[in-house]
């Protein structure tokens, strides 16, 4: 049992709380309507644009190589030949991509700065090499990323990396291992291209 007064402190409290909230929502509300409206207006979200994302496990079909460095002039001519060479044998062994190719990197076993360069396409396969094809399938987990869309040729791909690292930074977020690029469109002009950057999140 409370006074009135009690009851009337009780009651401003509890409104203060909920004018508080609806003001944060009505921010929120109109940060949302901003990005929804620059989203419309180009017709895709803009490339400077961060999110984080949770990014579901998928089954890819891939091949590996090895790069000299993470640089894009020691990475493309890799992964070019690869991806070359990936979607006839897949032909070959009668599978059929089932979603977009998936780019992903390690370091090399070997050190001095190598990377292995994994070039792979979503399937609905059975995980393990794929006949003597030199293709292998892997389960690839689930995690937490904070994605960015590059647009144009993977040779301008740095800029692009820098946006994402200086949120990485502002956030106080944490990568874990190298980038993962996820091929949305591939014209055969390179500059149509578009590609969603990837970046694993650490806990």
């Amino acid at each position: 049992r409370v006074d009135t007064e009690e009851l009337r402190g009780m009651l401003r409290l509890r409104r203060a709380e909920l004018e508080e909230a609806m003001n944060t929502a009505a921010s929120r509300l109109t940060r949302v309507e901003a990005r929804l409206r620059s989203i419309e207006s180009e017709g895709h979200m803009p490339d400077n644009d961060v999110i984080t994302k949770r990014v579901p496990a998928v089954r890819v079909a891939e091949l590996t190589g090895t790069a000299a460095g993470y640089q894009p002039q020691e990475i493309g001519p890799v992964i070019g030949p690869l991806y070359d060479r990936l979607f006839p044998l897949l032909a070959e062994a009668g599978v059929s991509p089932s979603g977009p190719g998936i780019a992903r990197y390690e370091d090399a076993p070997d050190g001095d700065g190598a990377i292995t360069v994994h070039a792979g396409v979503a399937v609905e396969a059975p995980a393990g090499p794929l006949g003597g094809t030199g293709v292998t399938v892997v389960e690839l987990p689930a995690f937490e990323a904070a994605a960015i869309v590059h647009r144009g040729s993977m040779d301008g791909v740095l800029a692009t990396e820098q946006i994402l690292g200086r949120w990485l930074d502002a956030h106080g977020r944490r990568p874990a291992g190298y980038t993962r690029e996820v091929t949305l469109e591939c014209p055969p002009d390179h500059a149509g291209w578009v590609t969603e950057l990837q970046q694993p999140l650490a806990d």
